[in-house]
C-alpha cells in the first residue's frame, strides 16, 4: 500500500492553506495512496533500458525566423492616438504620482 499517511495529507493542506474536515482528510489520503500506488506500478514497468523522456515523439522549433518587416515611425503609431506629449502615447494616470 502507499507511503501517504493522514499525517502527511495534513501538512500538505496547512503549507497549502487548505481547510479540509476530517471526512476530507481521509478521502484525501485514500485517493492521494492510489495515485502514489500507480506510480510506483509504472516505475516497476521501466526497466533500466526504457530512457526517460519528457515527450513521445521528438520536438522541433516551430517559430518562424525572425524577419524585419515594416517600421512604423512615431508620427505614423501616434497618428490615431487620442493624445500624444513628446511623440508618446499620452494616457491618463492611474497612480497618484507625477
Amino acid at each position: 500500500m502507499s507511503e501517504i499517511s493522514r499525517a502527511d495529507v495534513e501538512h500538505l493542506a496547512k503549507l497549502a492553506h487548505i481547510s479540509m474536515t476530517d471526512a476530507e482528510l481521509e478521502k484525501m489520503t485514500s485517493e492521494l495512496g492510489v495515485i502514489v500506488d500507480s506510480v510506483q506500478k509504472v516505475q516497476e514497468a521501466a526497466g533500466e533500458d526504457v530512457p526517460a523522456t519528457s515527450h513521445p515523439l521528438p520536438l522541433t522549433n516551430v517559430f518562424r525566423e525572425d524577419r524585419v518587416g515594416h517600421v512604423f515611425t512615431a508620427a505614423e503609431s501616434l497618428s490615431n492616438a487620442p493624445d500624444a506629449v513628446e511623440s508618446r502615447f499620452k494616457v491618463p494616470a492611474i497612480l497618484d504620482e507625477e
